[in-house]
């Protein structure tokens, strides 16, 4: 039986929102509502959904860089969304992020080999030296070498600074890695290059990382297993294959519909239609009702159950039959 490494319940995160002037009703906005997942040691899990749905803020609450309203994160079988600063900071080492644009993490004045020591300076490593082959160690894992050591980060490229956020979550040894949208402004040549390196590097360490991208593509080559999210739910999961063999939910259906024939295997999939509405704290019903071609009366007032549709493949819609 596989252990989990990480376990998400119910968690809840929302941002206040003004309507009305600075004196009128004041609303907030379910950014992650309700959301429960697990990443299992060794794992590597995909979570897609289009802009907006809550995709980053869900990877930012488990590595402790956003504080979650209710609901649990437990990293190991120890809750961290309870802990305080004192108490997560040990775990950092072992909870590491890879964001969307690394350049905008990095200090322009100090050079690639300074960045580096310097997280590892943090934590605890005062040997100058060690510092130093540590660093040269990583950089040589993620396809940089011992010239970029020296110097700065305005001298990469696009694809080379994305090594070099990969290299300072690495250089610390953690178990899980949350990459956000990490190859979403590469060219196509170079997110190959970045995936496959991450997927070498999560069997050479074993690494369990939680990928977010909404390019379904992507996810589809590098994940073991996928969630699709909408509007801060889950509204499907299973395992990659299966997914792309046997959409269950319509919002997953639409997303095929938005990329190329060959990444699926079949179905005449009808594209998404409308914007995105806004969740807050009253909503009601199956959070893709507004745009869902298939919605009842039922879906309208009441949330669907996110449940185990066929074994190993969940989904939360009214319209599906068990």
């Amino acid at each position: 039986m596989s252990e989990h490494l990480l376990e998400i319940k119910n968690l809840k995160k929302t941002f206040p929102l003004r309507n009305g002037g600075w004196f009128g009703k004041k609303e907030r906005m379910c950014a992650v509502d309700n959301l429960s997942l697990t990443i299992e040691k060794g794992e590597t899990y995909g979570l897609v959904g289009e802009s907006g749905c809550g995709k980053s803020t869900t990877g930012r609450m488990i590595v402790g860089l956003t504080k979650a309203d209710s609901g649990s994160i437990l990293y190991e079988g120890k809750d961290i969304s309870k802990m305080s600063e004192r108490e997560f900071r040990p775990l950092r080492k072992e909870l590491q992020m890879v964001f969307q644009n690394s350049l905008s993490a990095l200090n322009p004045r100090l050079r690639i080999g300074e960045i580096l020591e310097e997280i590892l300076q943090i934590h605890g490593e005062q040997d100058k030296a060690k510092r130093r082959e540590r660093v040269l160690e990583v950089l040589e894992k993620v396809g940089l070498s011992e010239e970029h050591y020296f110097r700065f980060p305005h001298e990469l490229s696009g694809g080379q600074v994305q090594r070099l956020g990969i290299a300072g979550a690495l250089i610390i040894h953690p178990k899980l890695i949350v990459c956000d949208e990490p190859v979403s402004a590469l060219d196509v040549s170079i997110q190959a290059q970045i995936l496959n390196m991450l997927m070498n590097l999560k069997k050479e360490l074993g690494l369990s990382l939680l990928f977010i991208s909404h390019d379904i593509g992507v996810i589809r080559f590098i994940s073991d297993r996928i969630g699709v999210m909408y509007l801060g739910t889950l509204v499907e999961e299973t395992d990659t294959e299966r997914l792309f063999a046997n959409p269950l939910h319509p919002y997953t259906k639409t997303l095929f519909a938005a990329i190329p024939d060959p990444y699926i295997q079949g179905g005449d999939f009808q594209a998404l239609t409308g914007e995105q509405p806004v969740r807050t704290e009253d909503f009601q019903g199956c959070a893709f009702y507004s745009r869902c071609p298939y919605a009842k009366e039922i879906c309208k007032k009441q949330a669907p159950e996110f449940r185990e549709v066929e074994p190993g493949h969940k989904a939360a819609c009214h319209c599906i039959e068990k």
